[in-house]
């Protein structure tokens, strides 16, 4: 789950982390006035769920509480990329001497956090992992101890010379890696870490993202979640129960299973054809929610065929042709399907789709074959 600047500002902060005083506004008027409460310049960000902001113009300095209404004004109804600016925080600007970067993100090879620093602040750690390597410094963080001091200390002898901002700079690892085991994060990132003229630390981004699993244990957390800034399909797909993430090409999958769904879309890859979604419906056999991955995937307008991949198991396929007869004669797709199922209660699963006009496949590789022949180049 993604959370806005403010709402990641918040969190932090409520852990000690360092940053400007600002409130978050929904009009020009409420951004004057909370420029005019901190005074001097000023700094408007929109909020939104994308990264680029600054290089898409949604973050710009306003010299005064006039032009900080202004600037309100032009932020609130842009896009930035697809996404439509509702709120600005309006923070009080800073004068920067230097900037590095601090984040906290999982590392699934070691299976712990990393905590990762770099120079090089202000800019896409991506782009420092691909043009400047040598910049980024990690320590792995064990997850029975914490960040301990000596590996604070260590990485903050690579972003400052001065011993007072060297501490400073651990003692904000050490919150922050706090901060990012308590409220189950899988990213904390702040980008940048300035150094003022007067010689202080303060973070001037914030980035958090919560790991969906950890929402039960944190259910405040999870009422901060933004399904405005989520693509529809997400939002439908989660309150379904099924497990969904958008992709980019044009064969939706409906598939029971993590591990067959991954394959599923290996399979597709490897026909020559781009899959559009993961999507797996689990072990349920509800009708209810195979017919809900159907209706997701027929709305998305980047689908031109779907592709059912069931193996029964704890499914049956019987349920599961129910769910697709229940959903295509609901509401057409609009699009081929094709289906394979095989497995627990597979022949009546067939004599059910036989009867509703469908043709069924027996084997994965076939039926993979025919989604990305109807789906074209």
């Amino acid at each position: 789950m993604n959370l806005h600047e403010y709402q990641a500002r918040a969190i932090l902060a409520a852990h000690g982390l360092p940053f400007p005083p600002g409130d978050v506004a929904a009009s020009p008027e409420a951004a004057r006035d909370i420029a005019a409460r901190l005074g001097g310049s000023v700094v408007v960000k929109a909020q939104v769920h994308a990264g680029g902001r600054g290089k898409a113009g949604g973050v710009r300095l306003a010299r005064d509480t006039a032009e900080a209404g202004e600037v309100a004004a032009a932020l609130l109804g842009m896009r930035i990329k697809e996404l439509p600016v509702r709120q600005v925080l309006v923070v009080r600007a800073v004068s920067v001497a230097a900037e590095r970067y601090i984040g906290i993100t999982l590392d699934r090879a070691a299976a712990r956090p990393v905590l990762i620093v770099s120079p090089a602040g202000g800019i896409d750690i991506e782009e420092v992992a691909t043009r400047a390597p040598e910049q980024l410094f990690r320590a792995l963080i064990d997850p029975r101890y914490g960040l301990l001091p000596h590996q604070a200390s260590g990485l903050a002898f690579r972003l400052f010379a001065d011993i007072a901002h060297v501490r400073a700079a651990a003692d904000l690892m050490t919150r922050l890696a706090v901060a990012f085991e308590a409220r189950g994060a899988a990213l904390a990132e702040l980008n940048p870490v300035a150094l003022t003229a007067d010689g202080q630390l303060v973070a001037l981004d914030a980035k958090l993202v919560i790991d969906d699993n950890e929402l039960p244990r944190h259910p405040a957390l999870a009422t901060l979640r933004d399904t405005a800034d989520e693509p529809p399909a997400e939002t439908a797909a989660r309150g379904a129960g099924l497990s969904f993430i958008q992709l980019d090409g044009a064969v939706g999958c409906c598939v029971n299973g993590a591990g067959l769904a991954m394959a599923t879309l290996d399979l597709v890859q490897l026909a020559g054809g781009r899959p559009a979604n993961f999507l797996d419906i689990g072990g349920s056999s509800n009708p209810d929610k195979v017919a809900a991955a159907l209706g997701i995937l027929g709305r998305d307008p980047a689908v031109r065929v779907i592709l059912v991949n069931i193996f029964g198991g704890i499914t049956r396929c019987d349920d599961v042709a129910r769910g697709i007869v229940a959903a295509t004669t609901a509401r057409p797709l609009g699009v081929p399907l094709v289906i394979r199922l095989t497995g627990t209660n597979e022949a009546e699963a067939r004599a059910l789709l036989t009867a509703a006009g469908f043709q069924t496949e027996a084997e994965m590789e076939d039926a993979v074959r025919r989604a990305v022949a109807l789906a074209g180049p």
